[in-house]
């Protein structure tokens, strides 16, 4: 028997829609059509994308017809590269968006020396840190970040990712336990099981820290293609490599189990990197929310 404590609501990315990465993928599709859909499907907010405004005032204006909320935003890190405060410096403008929309989390995806935009470059060839010391003075960098967002209200939501210098579970075991309680997790299921992990073992082991989730599938047979064949994340994508909770091969009854069980509180949010043409938008938006209202339903009786 669950508890109340599951207080969690249900968004999604709009790249279920149109790509940032590649936007010959659904770049033709309105922003309005996007809003439009995902609401009457049954979505309770959106993630942004490279179609919404980013005036503040005029991203409410968008959103409110449609009585959806700003989940989040990504925000494209390169601390990696740079210092805390060049940092802090550069995401001012898109911090003062998500705050004054009423944004909790931000998610901070690291781009310095990333590899996960180049259709050509092979995942084997992603960045790593080479040293401990490295490590180190990341994980400092990071933390002085996360609590500079803290003091305005927004808790960094750090998005490990396929091609960036943290992918694999043993990145996202480093980066825990070196960053400060100020950096949280944005558990990603899809790109930590294109990473090697197992979703549910490393959910259970890093659960304490995770602010955010994306729910995203997998197909597997696709998945071995790219590893047997040093794809590039942009070519795993085109391929087919991802899809929507209930479509793919990940067990998401006993992810959304665990984290009622933890009394996670927050966003659920559908991301698929997929075709349009392939894989129609409406179709799998209401395939993956059908999916994960029917699993959180079971998991809070």
């Amino acid at each position: 028997m669950m508890t109340a404590t599951f207080n969690v609501r249900i968004g999604i990315n709009p790249i279920s829609w149109c790509n940032d990465d590649l936007p010959s993928l659904g770049g033709e599709t309105p922003l309005e059509t996007i809003l439009r859909e995902g609401s009457e499907i049954g979505y309770q907010g959106f993630e942004l994308g490279n179609k919404f405004p980013r005036d503040p005032a005029a991203l409410r204006a968008v959103l409110a017809p449609y009585g959806v909320a700003c989940v989040s935003g990504w925000y494209s890190g390169r601390l990696a590269e740079r210092s805390a405060e060049e940092e802090i410096a550069a995401v001012e403008e898109h911090l003062t968006l998500l705050v004054e929309n009423g944004c909790q989390v931000m998610v901070y995806g690291e781009v310095g020396g990333s590899i996960q935009g180049q259709i050509d470059t092979p995942l084997f060839k992603r960045p790593t840190f080479t040293s401990e010391e490295a490590w180190q003075q990341y994980a400092e960098r990071l933390t002085v970040f996360a609590r500079h967002l803290a003091a305005r209200g927004i808790k960094l939501a750090y998005h490990h990712h396929m091609g960036a210098f943290v992918e694999s579970p043993a990145d996202v075991d480093k980066l825990m336990a070196l960053t400060g309680e100020e950096v949280g997790l944005l558990f990603d299921t899809g790109h930590m099981a294109f990473a090697g992990g197992d979703p549910q073992a490393e959910l259970d082991k890093h659960i304490a820290r995770v602010v955010h989730v994306h729910c995203k599938d997998i197909r597997g047979e696709v998945l071995r293609r790219a590893r047997n064949g040093s794809w590039s994340f942009l070519q795993s994508v085109l391929n087919g490599a991802f899809t929507v909770p209930g479509d793919g091969d990940i067990p998401f009854g006993p992810i959304i189990e665990r984290l009622a069980r933890h009394g996670y509180q927050g966003w659920l949010v559908v991301e698929a990197e997929q075709d349009p043409t392939i894989a129609p938008s409406y179709e799998y938006a209401q395939k993956g929310f059908q999916t994960l209202q029917s699993l959180v339903a079971r998991a809070s009786r």
